[in-house]
């Protein structure tokens, strides 16, 4: 099990675990980032919003709002074939603006295919963005509500690409799997970090929306498919106040409160946004 340390010691994450077949062991060590199953301390500082907050001339920005009633029925959108393991895990590190978990993907151990994309996916790496109180950090939202976090799994064309650098700037170069966090039981699941990507071997059947769009940190680019699951998961109170104990600051600095770390909404222009579910008053109550 992991947990998020008090944010007035260096450490910030603790025991974030790795699975293997016989246990937890260690991942891989690189320099300047921790394994997935030790402690992690912040390291830089990266100022994300220097510039504006959009690209001069973008027309797929993201997060967007998503209105129920005018997303469109896609009766060809299949469902995600997912397929992540939780070996893959090489280590987890604070970028001064979020925590981000990365995989090897080196291999096509980890994940996705079908739904809106063509192509094999893999999976780079996974991050949350969240707000300083419950009733903000989403970056996307639906019908204008916004939820207190977001997970965000990023993957690459690698059928497409020979590597996420150049996949990042590339047409049909990123997928990115978006999940709402509510307030509400607590994810046991989420205790233990990696566990979020369960080892799933065959097709899975929830309900998204999908739509182009773009990163929602530098560069921005424009290469992105969201998949934006409709259900959210539960996460208890304290889980979420574990995130907000993290710092943007380096140690001798002065603290700074890791919290608000979402992009602005962006306006949607001539996007349409598909669904793989026919819209109902459902959507009122997530």
């Amino acid at each position: 099990m992991w947990t998020l340390s008090n944010p007035h010691e260096s450490t910030v994450l603790h025991r974030l675990p790795l699975r293997t077949g016989l246990g937890w062991t260690p991942a891989p060590h690189f320099p300047g980032t921790t394994p997935c199953d030790c402690a992690v301390t912040v390291t830089t500082v990266h100022p994300v919003w220097k510039g504006p907050a959009s690209v001069p001339g973008g027309t797929r920005q993201s997060p967007i709002n998503i209105r129920w009633r005018d997303s469109v029925y896609d009766p060809q959108l299949q469902p995600l074939g997912v397929s992540y393991n939780a070996e893959a895990c090489l280590y987890v590190w604070n970028t001064g603006y979020l925590f981000q978990v990365e995989f090897d993907d080196s291999t096509e151990g980890s994940g996705i295919s079908g739904g809106p994309l063509e192509n094999h996916y893999r999976l780079k790496q996974f991050h949350f963005h969240w707000g300083a109180v419950n009733e903000w950090g989403s970056e996307h939202t639906v019908d204008d509500r916004v939820y207190p976090a977001e997970l965000h799994l990023v993957h690459w064309n690698a059928v497409k690409y020979q590597n996420y650098t150049d996949a990042v700037t590339g047409a049909d170069g990123l997928a990115v799997v978006g999940v709402f966090l509510k307030l509400g039981a607590r994810h046991e699941e989420l205790q233990e970090l990696v566990a979020v990507l369960p080892d799933i071997k065959h097709k899975v059947s929830y309900d998204y929306w999908t739509y182009p769009g773009s990163l929602t940190t530098p560069p921005l680019s424009e290469s992105v498919t969201w998949i934006i699951h409709k259900k959210p998961i539960e996460v208890a109170q304290d889980q979420l106040a574990a995130f907000r104990s993290l710092l943007f600051s380096v140690p001798g600095e002065e603290e700074k409160m890791m919290v608000n770390n979402y992009r602005p909404l962006q306006p949607l222009m001539n996007r349409k946004v598909r669904s793989s579910f026919q819209a109902t008053h459902e959507g009122a109550r997530l």
